[in-house]
């Protein structure tokens, strides 16, 4: 059924994801949010202003729904009867309260989602003690950077379990009829206090402040509605998204405001708009206010208002029905046909995961595949930004006279308003571009076509900056990320020959057409002396080198950039791949293949230029950046970390299959080589006479050699192999720091398995060690390639120095098991994320639910960073599902096109 939904929205037939989890776990602190005259986001709209003023761009709740537009919104709001205000949003910590920058002081977990959001399951952990504000911020601001980071259970709140689990589960009978069950458990040992606010409320789209291009057409109206014994309803009226009804199980009291900004509270001596504030249910529940709710029962806010006791080890129970408005007469909205519902979606999202869950896969391993896959689908999140708009109210759009440069101001095109997904509903309330490109691929798993949508969204021209550039987010749209999406273009294009047994030429060719502006803007803007070399900043890797690569550096000149370099090969191979899928439909793409190839030799010379002016050091047998002085003199950075390994991921096989159907291109490519042959010294050998198995061709940075000698130091347990898969940085900086002193300051990089020690990007982030799942997702991919061309020709000890021979398969399959083995119970029943945790590795409510951290400890595997990144760390559902479905002779016989048939099947 679950597929038939998905056929069903695709085709236009229902709009089956018309509703979704589309709200964030935060909005505040958003740079879209901020109107400070300095730019300072976080302090500007603060968790404190949150309960009080009204979001302009998009809003936010705990396991929250909304229409596709965010017009209507409904979400859980919970007090436990101790708190000084309402929990209706997740709390943590900005990156001026921390120690090591954001941190979600929460436990909630994503139990399960299907990719209509038919059935979803949402666990928040609800402490029965006053949560504790004041403790996280204090001591957390007074812990240095060495030290780890003050957690919500250190503070001993969930002693004796003296908690409630809260379940919050959506079912849909229809696209606009949700279904929604709340349950409350008590985990403790004595009867303990719950109200349950499930909250309905419109984003204020209406207010004075709001600019008359995006402001609407009139106020909507949320109302009380009379309703059957037993019940209580409210009616949602909204101009465009038309009515819907809330029905509510039980009698119970139904409270209104507005969600409208108490001016009064925030910005003292200003007025309100209206008497009643978006805070008005809080201050009504916690102090007891009655003149905060509006009396005639209306509003733009409203809750049902359930005051519980449940008894130690109870639960209690809540329903609600929220429908779109019908002529025909209402059914029973609760009852026995209710629950059937419930269960005929559980059933179905159960038999949907078996189908894409191996059957081979353990109980415990199929638990964190489908738990990492339920965090993808609930981290869609709707986003909206008008930079014309925007700009304008900040002085700073280029079409006006006078304007002050600032944030953004060259994005003055934009109008982003869709659903994307997000890394994180809590930190990241916003897009992140080369992220996006690797959620693409968990989410091909269960939603290929949602996977194809965001890969085009960023290069749709409301996102795509005319120049070519593709914005990278909303604090900088003009940071610079790693060139990833063709990559992932190709991946999903080959996924769906797999499925589909087609190929959808529009959407490749379509794809192809942008990311060629978007190349051609590295090539302009990155490459500055035209030397096939590259720069690009951090590459979204932040604190990993010795200097801030997004900044001016000490030393004056500038970097070239290994890892820039590295991924711009790979961005030439993959639109080789690209246009070489297009010319057998489309002969007119005949020359974008021969431009690929020659970008790729370029580059190759470029990155592997003998001598002191190369990034390739012979001695070390390693890639470092170059420090291009402002003399032109030339020294590299020896710190070996990733940027080292990623030329390594400039790897791509073409198959004999792939060049028999170019053969006029093919032509042209020897006849270049027969012109140049001093570019084939710069590439792993190919062509005839270095076929490999099967006829097999490969475009490669690195040579046998360089191969040999990259992989004794990445899998050395004493430089980058971890128990847990590939650490950022090498253990060898650990006794052997990096270190450079220029202008009487010291910079120097020290291997560091845990949090950073560096204030370097706000402290929020570490490269230094901690294992990060997309680079090693990229490093597997690179050494499947590599054995596709050898076979079992070109074995490495696994680890280095063990006597263990692998070929390069069984290499790339042993880190798979060391990412998966992060997640999954060892021997004596211990999750490596979970460290020391004993909570989480012991208590039977605890010990199966799955967090998917940011990185994971260089040594030990715990998780750290940003909890709930399942937009990135989602991927090891991908690991889990490959290799339970392919072995070495399968691969090796099958290739890069066939073999995607293996995984159908």
């Amino acid at each position: 059924m679950e597929k038939l939904r998905l056929q069903e929205d695709k085709e236009k037939k229902l709009p089956w994801k018309k509703w979704g989890p589309y709200l964030s776990e935060r909005q505040w602190g958003t740079v879209r949010e901020d109107y400070s005259p300095n730019g300072d986001a976080w302090n500007f709209f603060t968790h404190d202003h949150a309960r009080s003023r009204a979001y302009r761009w998009g809003e936010d709740g705990i396991a929250g729904i909304s229409d596709q537009n965010q017009l209507l919104c409904f979400a859980l709001s919970m007090w436990n009867g101790k708190d000084p205000i309402l929990k209706e949003r997740m709390f943590g910590l900005t990156n001026s309260q921390g120690n090591h920058g954001e941190d979600v002081k929460e436990y909630y977990f994503y139990l399960d989602n299907t990719p209509t959001h038919s059935y979803m399951k949402y666990l928040y952990k609800y402490p029965q003690k006053a949560y504790p504000y004041d403790e996280l911020l204090w001591i957390n601001s007074q812990l240095s950077r060495e030290q780890m980071e003050y957690e919500l259970l250190e503070t001993g709140i969930f002693k004796d379990n003296r908690y409630f689990d809260v379940f919050i589960e959506y079912a849909k009978n229809g696209s606009e009829d949700i279904l929604i069950k709340i349950s409350a458990a008590n985990r403790g040992p004595e009867r303990a206090e719950i109200h349950l606010l499930p909250t309905l409320w419109f984003r204020n789209d209406w207010s004075e402040w709001i600019a008359p291009t995006n402001r609407a057409a009139e106020k909507p109206k949320i109302s009380k509605l009379k309703s059957p014994k037993g019940t209580a309803a409210v009616l949602a009226k909204h101009k465009e998204l038309g009515e819907f009804v809330l029905t509510c199980e039980g009698e119970v009291p139904l409270l209104f405001t507005e969600n409208e900004t108490n001016h009064e509270r925030l910005f003292p001596g200003a007025e309100n708009e209206s008497l009643y504030v978006k805070d008005g249910i809080n201050d009504y529940i916690v102090y007891g206010l009655m003149g905060t709710i509006n009396p005639k029962n209306q509003g733009t806010k409203s809750s049902a208002h359930y005051k519980m006791m449940v008894a130690a080890g109870e639960t209690a129970v809540v329903q609600l029905r929220l429908k779109k408005k019908s002529k025909e007469e209402d059914e029973e909205p609760f009852g026995e046909k209710f629950e059937k519902i419930f269960k005929d979606r559980i059933r179905e999202a159960d038999e949907f995961y078996a189908s894409v869950i191996p059957p081979g896969v353990n109980k415990d391993r199929a638990n964190v595949m489908r738990q990492a896959l339920a965090g993808m689908l609930w981290g869609k999140q709707f986003f909206f930004f008008d930079g014309d708009n925007w700009l304008d109210e900040h002085n700073s759009n280029p079409l006006h006279s006078g304007y002050n440069k600032k944030r953004n101001s060259d994005w003055y095109h934009m109008l982003n308003k869709d659903i994307i997904s997000m890394p994180d509903k809590w930190e990241y309330p916003w897009y992140a571009a080369w992220d996006l490109a690797f959620h693409a691929i968990p989410l091909s798993i269960v939603d290929p076509e949602f996977a194809k949508e965001q890969m085009q969204l960023m290069l749709k021209g409301l996102y795509l900056h005319p120049n070519g550039q593709m914005p990278a987010y909303e604090w900088n749209f003009s940071d610079v990320n790693p060139p990833v999406h063709a990559w992932a273009t190709l991946f999903l294009h080959k996924m769906e020959i797999a499925l589909s047994g087609e190929s959808d030429v529009d959407f490749v060719k379509s794809t192809f057409n942008k990311l060629l502006l978007n190349f051609t803007w590295w090539v302009n803007q990155k490459d500055r002396y035209g030397k096939n070399v590259f720069e690009g900043g951090f590459l979204g890797l932040d604190n990993i080198g010795i200097f801030d690569r997004s900044a001016p550096l000490p030393t004056g000149g500038h970097l070239e950039q290994a890892d820039g370099t590295a991924w711009m090969a790979l961005y030439s191979q993959n639109m080789l791949e690209l246009a070489s899928e297009i010319v057998m439909r489309d002969k007119s793409y005949e020359e974008m293949v021969y431009k690929f190839v020659q970008h790729f030799l370029f580059i190759a010379a470029g990155i592997n230029k003998k001598g002191s002016d190369g990034m390739w050091d012979e001695e070390d047998g390693f890639y470092y950046d170059l420090l291009r002085l402002p003399d032109g003199r030339a020294t590299r950075l020896k710190v070996r970390s990733l940027v080292g390994l990623l030329p390594l991921c400039a790897t791509s096989i073409i198959e004999k299959e792939q060049r028999d159907k170019i053969p006029g291109e093919m032509e042209l490519i020897r006849q270049k080589i027969r012109r140049m042959p001093e570019l084939l010294e710069s590439i792993h050998p190919t062509g005839e006479g270095n076929y490999g198995i099967k006829e097999r061709g490969i475009l490669a940075l690195v040579d046998q050699n360089k191969l040999k000698r990259i992989l004794e130091k990445m899998l050395d347990e004493n430089e980058f192999l971890s128990p847990h898969g590939i650490r950022s940085l090498s253990k060898y900086h650990e006794k052997n720091p990096y270190v450079m002193h220029v202008g009487g300051r010291e910079f120097r990089v020290d291997y560091l398995p845990a949090e950073s020690n560096t204030g370097m990007f706000g402290g929020n982030s570490n490269w230094r060690g901690p294992v990060w799942m997309p680079t090693n997702l990229m490093i597997i991919r690179a050494l499947q390639q590599f054995y596709l061309y050898y076979g079992d020709n070109f074995k490495v000890e696994c680890p280095t120095g063990s006597g263990n021979f692998m070929n390069l398969f069984e290499v790339s399959k042993d880190l798979s098991e060391r990412l998966v083995s992060i997640f999954t119970k060892d021997e004596k029943g211990r999750r490596p994320i979970y460290g020391g945790t004993e909570k989480f590795q012991t208590d039977p409510y605890w010990e199966d639910l799955i967090l998917f951290y940011e990185y994971f400890h260089g040594d030990n595997g715990a998780g750290l960073g940003a909890s709930h990144q399942t937009g990135w760390t989602g991927l090891i559902a991908k690991a889990i599902q490959f290799y339970s479905r392919i072995d070495a002779k399968t691969f090796l016989e099958t290739g890069t096109h066939s073999v995607y048939h293996k995984l159908k099947d």
